[in-house]
C-alpha cells in the first residue's frame, strides 16, 4: 500500500512540474509579460522596489546591445497618414532575436505607460501621450515589423519623429543615443525661449524654463558672499548676477517663488556701496555705476550689507555708504548669522 501511494504521489508531482514548465515556456517576448519585468525607470521617479527595477536593467542592457551592434541592423520606415510602418531586421540571428525582444518590451512600456529615457525631451513627450498610441507588431524571420498609429495628429508627429530618431540610433549608435532629441513643432508648443526681466527690469535677464529640473522653491533663503571687484567705471558683474538670482525666483521657473536674498559686500566689492560723491572722489568717475542696480535690488527686497571692517580698511567711512544699505560689524559675523538663520551660502568671488 505504501509503495502504491508513493508511486501515485510521484506521478502527481511530475504532472504539476510539467504543467508549470509548459506555462512558463509560453511566457516571454510576443506571448506574455515575462519574468522579472517590473514597472518604471529608476532616475525618473517611477521605479518600484529597490532602485533600478529588473525591467529597467534588462531594457537598458538590450538597448546597449543593439547600439553596440548597430551596424548589423537595417531598418526601413514607411510614413503613414496616421503614423508609421517600420521593418527592423538583421542577418545575425542573435541581433535579430534582440530586436524582437526589445520591441516586445517597448510595446509593453507604451501600453502600460511605463516611461523610459525620460531625460530625452522626445521620449518624455511620447510617453506623456502613450495612451493615444496603438502598436501592432509582427515577428519576421530576421526581426520585427511594427505599425504604430494614433488618432491625434500631434501624436502622429511624435510617432514619426520617434521613428526617425530610432533610425539615427541604427545609423550612428552611441553618439546619437547621447543626444537630446527635440519635440516636433505643433500648435500646442510653447513660444521660443526669450530673455525677460520679471523683477529687476534692466539687469539680470533670464529665460523661463517651466519644465526644467530643480525649480525655484517657495520661501528659499539665499546668502550671497560677494567679494569680486571690477572696473571702477562699470557695473560690477557680480552685482548684476544677484539681479539674475532675483529674476530666476520671480520668473525663470514654472511659477514665481518668494525668496529672501541677502548680499554681503566685502573684499574688492566693498566700495561698490559708496554714495556717488564719495565714489567719484575715490575713483575719479562722474558717479557710482553700481548704485542703480543696487537700488533695484533694494526695491526688490534684497538685504544689502557692507563689511565694516573692509570699509574702514579701504579708507571709507560708514556715513559714505548709500542710505539703502547697512554697514555690518564684519562680513564674518554677517555670513555666520545669516547661515545660522537658515540662509543657503552662495559665494561670488
Amino acid at each position: 500500500m505504501k509503495k502504491t501511494n508513493y508511486v501515485r504521489n510521484a506521478i502527481a508531482l511530475l504532472l504539476v512540474c510539467v504543467i508549470a514548465g509548459t506555462a512558463l515556456a509560453q511566457r516571454g517576448p510576443g506571448r506574455g509579460k515575462g519574468p522579472g519585468r517590473g514597472r518604471g525607470h529608476a532616475g525618473v521617479g517611477q521605479g518600484q522596489g529597490n532602485g533600478h527595477s529588473q525591467a529597467h536593467d534588462r531594457d537598458h542592457a538590450d538597448f546597449r546591445y543593439l547600439l553596440t551592434n548597430h551596424q548589423k541592423v537595417r531598418r526601413d520606415v514607411q510614413l503613414l497618414p496616421n503614423g508609421v510602418k517600420t521593418l527592423t531586421e538583421s542577418d545575425d540571428p542573435q541581433v535579430a532575436a534582440k530586436i524582437r525582444e526589445h520591441v516586445y518590451w517597448m510595446k509593453e512600456r507604451v501600453e502600460q505607460v511605463q516611461p523610459i529615457r525620460m531625460r530625452d525631451p522626445l521620449f518624455a513627450e511620447l510617453f506623456r501621450h502613450a495612451k493615444q498610441i496603438k502598436m501592432v507588431t509582427e515577428n519576421t524571420p530576421k526581426g520585427v515589423r511594427v505599425i504604430e498609429t494614433s488618432e491625434n495628429p500631434y501624436v502622429v508627429k511624435l510617432i514619426q519623429q520617434h521613428a526617425k530618431t530610432v533610425s539615427e540610433f541604427v545609423k550612428r549608435g552611441f553618439p546619437e543615443a547621447m543626444k537630446n532629441h527635440p519635440v516636433p513643432t505643433s500648435a500646442n508648443e510653447s513660444t521660443p525661449l526669450e530673455y525677460k526681466h520679471p523683477a529687476i527690469k534692466e539687469y539680470g535677464k533670464v529665460v523661463q524654463l517651466p519644465n526644467a529640473a530643480q525649480q525655484p522653491r517657495e520661501q528659499s533663503k539665499i546668502c550671497v558672499d560677494l567679494t569680486k571687484g571690477g572696473p571702477a567705471d562699470k557695473l560690477n558683474p557680480s552685482i548684476e548676477k544677484v539681479a539674475r538670482f532675483v529674476n530666476i525666483y520671480q520668473g525663470a521657473g514654472k511659477e514665481p517663488a518668494a525668496a529672501q536674498i541677502a548680499v554681503v559686500l566685502h573684499g574688492d566689492a566693498t566700495l561698490c556701496a559708496l554714495n556717488d560723491d564719495a565714489y567719484a572722489e575715490r575713483f575719479d568717475t562722474k558717479s557710482n555705476p553700481n548704485l542703480d542696480c543696487l537700488h533695484e535690488l533694494h526695491e526688490a527686497g534684497v538685504q544689502i550689507y557692507v563689511c565694516g571692517q573692509s570699509l574702514v580698511g579701504k579708507g571709507g567711512k560708514p556715513d559714505q555708504v548709500v542710505v539703502f544699505t547697512d554697514v555690518a560689524v564684519s562680513a564674518l559675523t554677517s555670513l555666520v548669522n545669516l547661515q545660522a538663520d537658515g540662509y543657503g551660502y552662495v559665494p561670488l568671488k
